[in-house]
C-alpha cells in the first residue's frame, strides 16, 4: 500500500484469521485461481498469474493485520453508523460542524495543532481555552476538532454546556449522555442519575486514546460530572472553553495522585488589521471597506477592540447600509438596552459567585476604570466593599485586567455593558440609578439643584 490511501478494513461475517491464512471462501477462491495459472500454457500469461496471486497473498495478509471493525454479534444498523462516523473523522469531516471562519487566529491554530501533536507526556493534556464571551473560544475549539478529532479512537464536541445545565432540569445528564454516546457505543439504557454516567464515562475513557472538548463550562459540578476523577488514557486530550480560569484545575480530575498535563491558552483581541477584516467581510464581502467609508470603518473597528462577536454583529447590522447610517451607529449602540453584544458579556456578570462581586465591577465599570489600583481599592474598602477576592474574581472571569502602571482596565464593551446593568436599574429617570458618571451626574445635579431652588422661592 504505497498510494497513502486511507483503509479500513470491515470483517462482515467473516474472520480476521480467514483473510490473513486464505481460509474457507478465500483459501477456495485462491485455489481456483491457482488451478487456472497451472492451467495456462503460455509462460509469459503463467508468470504474470504468479505475480498477482502473490500480490493477493500479501494484501490480504497486510489488510488483516490492519485494525478493523467485525461485525460479528452486533446490530448492523448501530455497525454501518460507526463505519460513518470513523470515515467522517479520516476525512477530516464533520457530521456537525463545518471548519469555521477564523480570521486572525492563525498562531493560535497552530499552537492548539502543536499541542495535539506533543506526544511527550504519558497522561492525558487538559487545555483550557479562557477568554471573555465572543471573544471566538468555541470557534477555535470547534476548529481544532474539525481538524484533529479523525487522529484520536474516538472524539466528542459538546457546545453549549452551561447553557443546556441551567435550560433544562437535569440538563447535566442530557450532556452527559451525548458525551457517552460518542466516546462509547450507545446505550439504550436510560441512566436518572449523574454519578452513574460519571462512572460510565471514566469506565469508557480509560481504555480509549479520546479527543473531548467542553465548551463553555460554568461551574465545578459540570466539570466533576464529565471528567470524573479516575483518570483518562494516556494520550488523550481534553480542551474546555471558560469564562473563569479558576475552574479548571479545581475540579476532581485535578485532585488524583496522576494529574494531567495542564495548559493555559487566552485569547485577546484582535489586531486592528485582523479586526477591519472581520467587519469588512461581513458589512461590504471584501477584507477593505468601501471608497468612502474607510474613516467610519476605523472608528467602529476602535469601538470594538478587537472583540470577533462585536464585528461580526455589526459588519452585518450594517452591511448595503450608506455612510449617514454608519455615523450615527455608535452613539445610537451606547443607548440600547438590548444589544446581542451586551447580552454575550453579560453571562460572565451574571456567573459572579456574590453580590460584594455584582457591586464591585459597577463600581469599576461606572467610576473606576484607569484609576489606579490601590487608591481604588482605598476608596471602594471605605465604602465596605470588599476587593481581595473581588478583584480576582473579575480576574479570573476576563472582566478586569491590571494595566502596566497596576492601573484598573477593562474591555471598552465590558465597561459599557456593566453601565448598561446600571442603566437598566431605571431607564429614564438617572437619578433614582446606584451610580451616576460622566456628563449625566452634572445633569441631575443641576436639575436636583433648579429643583431645590424652586422650593426655597416657593416657601419664601
Amino acid at each position: 500500500m504505497t498510494s497513502n490511501h486511507i483503509v479500513i478494513p470491515i470483517f462482515y461475517h467473516v474472520e480476521p484469521t480467514e483473510v490473513r491464512k486464505q481460509q474457507n471462501t478465500f483459501g477456495d477462491a485462491m485455489a481456483k485461481h491457482r488451478q487456472i495459472m497451472e492451467a495456462e500454457t503460455n509462460a509469459s500469461k503463467r508468470s504474470n498469474w504468479a505475480q498477482k496471486m502473490d500480490r493477493w497473498n500479501k494484501a490480504l495478509t497486510e489488510v488483516a493485520g490492519l485494525k478493523g471493525k467485525n461485525v460479528k454479534g452486533r446490530p448492523e444498523v448501530e455497525f454501518i453508523d460507526e463505519i460513518l462516523k470513523d470515515i467522517f473523522r479520516k476525512l477530516r469531516l464533520s457530521s456537525r460542524f463545518p471548519l469555521p471562519q477564523l480570521i486572525g487566529m492563525d498562531n493560535s491554530i497552530k499552537f492548539i495543532t502543536s499541542w495535539l501533536k506533543d506526544a511527550s507526556t504519558h497522561t492525558a493534556n487538559v487545555l483550557t481555552i479562557l477568554g471573555m464571551g465572543g471573544i471566538g473560544k468555541t470557534s477555535l475549539a470547534k476548529a481544532a476538532y474539525v481538524l484533529h478529532s479523525h487522529e484520536f479512537d474516538t472524539s466528542s464536541f459538546i457546545e453549549d454546556i452551561n447553557r443546556r445545565c441551567d435550560e433544562r432540569y437535569n440538563g447535566i445528564i442530557d450532556v452527559q449522555k451525548q458525551l457517552y454516546d460518542d466516546i462509547s457505543k450507545p446505550s439504550s439504557i436510560q441512566v436518572h442519575d449523574v454519578s452513574i454516567y460519571t462512572s460510565m464515562t471514566e469506565t469508557a475513557v480509560a481504555r480509549k486514546k479520546v479527543f473531548v472538548v467542553l465548551d463553555d463550562i460554568g461551574s465545578l459540578d459540570q466539570l466533576d460530572a464529565l471528567l470524573g476523577r479516575t483518570g483518562f488514557c494516556p494520550g488523550s486530550k481534553i480542551i474546555i472553553t471558560t469564562k473563569d480560569a479558576w475552574l479548571t484545575q479545581s475540579c476532581s480530575l485535578f485532585k488524583t495522585n496522576i494529574k494531567p498535563k495542564y495548559t493555559v491558552h487566552k485569547l485577546e483581541g484582535l489586531s486592528t488589521t485582523e479586526s477591519q477584516k472581520i467587519l469588512c467581510f461581513h458589512a461590504f464581502v471584501s477584507n477593505n471597506p468601501k471608497a468612502g467609508y474607510e474613516e467610519v470603518s476605523e472608528k467602529l473597528v476602535s469601538y470594538c477592540e478587537g472583540h470577533p462577536m462585536a464585528l461580526k454583529l455589526l459588519g452585518r447590522s450594517l452591511y448595503n447600509r450608506d455612510v449617514n447610517y454608519w455615523e450615527g451607529y455608535i452613539d445610537r449602540l451606547k443607548k440600547e438596552n438590548d444589544s446581542p453584544i451586551y447580552n454575550v458579556l453579560k453571562m460572565s456578570f451574571d456567573s459572579l459567585p456574590s453580590e460584594n462581586d455584582k457591586e464591585l465591577f459597577k463600581h469599576i465599570a461606572c467610576i473606576f476604570v484607569r484609576m489606579d489600583r490601590n487608591v481604588a481599592i482605598t476608596i471602594l474598602e471605605a465604602c465596605n466593599i470588599e476587593t481581595k477576592t473581588g478583584i480576582t474574581n473579575l480576574i479570573d472571569r476576563c472582566l478586569l485586567r491590571i494595566g502596566r502602571n497596576n492601573e484598573l482596565m477593562m474591555h471598552q464593551l465590558v465597561q459599557e455593558m456593566g453601565r448598561f446593568v446600571v442603566r437598566q436599574e431605571s431607564l429614564y429617570k438617572p437619578w433614582e440609578r446606584s451610580r451616576l458618571w460622566g456628563h449625566e451626574s452634572f445633569r441631575v445635579l443641576k436639575q436636583k439643584m433648579v429643583r431645590k431652588m424652586l422650593l426655597v422661592s416657593l416657601l419664601t
